[in-house]
């Protein structure tokens, strides 16, 4: 099959299967997973992942990190169809559960602290692999994010890739409404990061940006939709925290 073709067809089972768990378990957060699995999609078919580290900062989105990490078989299928079930250890923010799951995610501007860490150590040991951090374009406002790619660059950490889910919404609102990041790229390489700008949903960028070496750490700003593909959900920031209608299941599938 086709890299880009197979690269679909993941995504679409990803969404899917993402759908029916967030709807059975009555939770929210559908549109901000839906704008990050074609990153992902890429993301886990390109890592090693008993070499590298993939840090989801924004970890509400944890129902799609739970279904790649089924899909790799760190996790078995009662595990993954257990999320946000009564008892269920696999809750609906990122928890380190498991050695594949490093690092708490959804509290915000956590992640890539926590990356920095992993990235340094690695240096340290002389250890080969990378660390990849997932973070919204709400959790770069926060000022210990903005520490750590100080940290970073000050290090020369190209052991190092921060992935900016950029959908333009957060929690309450747009993103620039509230506190305005951007010129996001201008501001980063400025702090001394390499940087790559790409549309979020076009396979054939992501994977060119994954495969980018550099000196430095790099960011990649992969601009997004939130809800994406689905028409109602689509930059819809109601999808945040709102739970799914029958009817609405029905509709998005």
């Amino acid at each position: 099959m086709d890299t880009l073709e197979n690269y679909k067809k993941i995504a679409r089972q990803a969404r899917k299967t993402v759908l029916r768990l967030i709807y059975k378990a009555q939770t929210s957060h559908i549109g901000s997973n839906f704008s990050c699995v074609d990153l992902l999609t890429v993301l886990f078919e390109k890592a090693d992942l008993d070499k590298d580290k993939i840090i989801l900062s924004k970890g509400w989105a944890a129902a799609t990190l739970y279904y790649f990490l089924w899909r790799e078989g760190r996790i078995t299928e009662k595990e993954l169809n257990s999320y946000c079930q009564p008892g269920s250890k696999f809750i609906g923010l990122a928890e380190p559960i498991i050695p594949e799951i490093p690092a708490a995610g959804g509290s915000m501007t956590y992640g890539l602290p926590f990356g920095v860490g992993f990235a340094l150590a690695k240096k340290f040991k002389e250890e080969k692999g990378t660390i990849y951090v997932i973070e919204s374009d709400g959790g770069m406002q926060g000022g210990q994010t903005w520490e750590a790619i100080q940290i970073a660059a000050q290090h020369k950490l190209n052991n190092l890739f921060l992935i900016v889910d950029d959908n333009s919404l957060q929690a309450m609102g747009e993103t620039k409404r509230i506190l305005n990041i951007h010129p996001l790229d201008k501001k980063l390489r400025i702090f001394g990061w390499d940087v790559k700008k790409i549309n979020g949903h076009n396979f054939r960028q992501i994977e060119t940006a994954l495969s980018l070496k550099t000196k430095k750490p790099l960011a990649i700003i992969a601009k997004t939709v939130k809800g994406y593909p689905i028409s109602f959900m689509s930059g819809n920031n109601l999808y945040h925290y709102k739970n799914l209608s029958k009817k609405e299941y029905l509709n998005a599938l």
